[in-house]
């Protein structure tokens, strides 16, 4: 078990909520018990190991939700290990369930260039080496709207040095949001650091980025997404 990254001035403990929503049904139980441990990443210190299959890139998506990003990564992009993370158990139980058939958990075959990360991103970044990572996603993140909370936010300018230790130069940083609050913060934040170039902003998205269930939400509310592309200096 990593142990928690050192404490960063301006940033708490954990930057989530709760992880469990509703109760799990005994078709989830046996997800997270049999088939998460054969896809978590065993060691972050040597990340390209853990896949089993050829990769020439590591890429991280950060809080992946219901897991359809990360698999639509995973199946377009082969020759790419992606680590996908994310703490709320309903969502990895959403993820899994595309993988395997009811009955076959324990056996299933699985991507070999898809590893999972089922605990706080910050530990995972605190174990990779310098430079480990060619791309990150961070898409739609909980706003934590209310300004007593933005510390919790994971654009933040004191967690900025964590990320780009672990992206090498010239990597991506791929992001999206749909509120407002947020969408004025990372502007703030990116202009107010030295780390990172501005590549891209827009409001409608690029061409090679996949949708998500919360973009699709957003057109239905009304609510206008921007996407970001920022690069490691």
């Amino acid at each position: 078990m990593l142990r928690p990254p050192p404490p960063v001035e301006g940033i708490p403990d954990r930057l989530y909520g709760r992880t469990r929503g509703h109760v799990l049904r005994p078709r989830q139980e046996r997800l997270l018990a049999e088939t998460l441990p054969r896809l978590r990443l065993a060691d972050p210190g040597d990340p390209r190991a853990g896949f089993s299959a050829p990769i020439a890139q590591v890429w991280l998506e950060v809080g992946f939700g219901g897991g359809e990003h990360a698999l639509a990564l995973a199946e377009t992009n082969p020759q790419v290990g992606l680590i996908a993370s994310e703490v709320f158990e309903n969502g990895l139980c959403s993820l899994l369930t595309r993988l395997v058939p009811e009955g076959a958990e324990a056996t299933g075959a699985l991507p070999g260039n898809l590893r999972l990360w089922p605990a706080d991103a910050r530990h995972l970044l605190a174990g990779l080496p310098d430079g480990a990572l060619d791309r990150l996603y961070l898409m739609f993140p909980d706003p934590w709207p209310k300004a007593r909370h933005s510390k919790r936010r994971f654009v933040h300018p004191a967690a900025l040095p964590l990320v780009a230790r672990v992206l090498k130069p010239g990597a991506e940083w791929r992001i999206a949001s749909d509120h407002p609050i947020y969408q004025a913060w990372v502007a703030e934040v990116f202009a107010a650091q030295d780390l990172f170039d501005l590549v891209s902003v827009a409001d409608e998205r690029p061409p090679g980025w996949h949708p998500t269930r919360y973009e699709a939400k957003a057109h239905r509310e009304g609510r206008t997404p921007r996407y970001w592309v920022f690069t490691r200096r």
